[in-house]
């Protein structure tokens, strides 16, 4: 990457961070995947914890689910589990590790879901929530966040898992209904009790 963008990240990283931490959320910056895949590491605490995971390119494309159990955590693996267990065995985890599909520069974070079986435990259950979001995530408002959401990360999404979505077939977001990606929007404004969401910012361009 050009080190002029690695050096905006960091500088608008900073930014986000002091914005975050006034949200009651512990926030961090990694120049690269490997420091930040170090640092949930870090986070995660001593072996021997449970970990869940949300659907994130982020987190299957850099391989820190195989690092997680290599470091002799117990690693909640949802797609070998029926969708009731799953869910028991997340709401209860250490940790739940998720990627955000925008985060705004005010420090807010921007998700949408189809059934909100990420989201859910963004907002309420596990010990604690890390969310590991490449510096390309980052939009002005959470309008802004919304529109990238639908039309960068959604339609992508959809071809991936094989939805009959309109933007899957046209590449746009139209605004659909039904069976749709889009079901569920929700932007997280603070960290309730103060901690339990903790943003590692990463300064490369990660996921959708």
């Amino acid at each position: 990457m050009n080190p002029h963008k690695k050096t905006f990240y960091k500088i608008q990283a900073e930014g986000i961070i002091a914005k975050m931490k006034a949200r009651q959320m512990d926030a961090y910056y990694c120049d690269n995947i490997d420091e930040a895949k170090k640092k949930v590491l870090e986070l995660i605490g001593e072996p021997g914890k449970s970990v869940g995971y949300g659907g994130s390119m982020t987190i299957d494309e850099c391989g820190l689910k195989d690092d997680i159990a290599k470091a002799g955590h117990n690693l909640i693996r949802r797609e070998e589990l029926d969708v009731e267990e799953a869910n028991v065995r997340n709401i209860n985890a250490d940790t739940f590790l998720m990627s955000s599909n925008a985060i705004t520069l005010n420090g807010e974070l921007v998700n949408i879901d189809k059934r909100g079986n990420r989201v859910c435990y963004l907002i309420y259950g596990p010990k604690q929530v890390i969310v590991l979001a490449g510096m390309n995530k980052v939009t002005a408002t959470v309008d802004d966040a919304i529109r990238r959401v639908r039309a960068e990360a959604t339609p992508p999404n959809a071809v991936r898992l094989n939805m009959n979505t309109p933007c899957s077939k046209t590449g746009r977001c139209v605004d659909c209904v039904g069976d749709t990606l889009c079901a569920n929007i929700v932007t997280t404004r603070a960290s309730i009790p103060a901690g339990r969401i903790k943003v590692i910012l990463v300064g490369e361009e990660l996921g959708y």
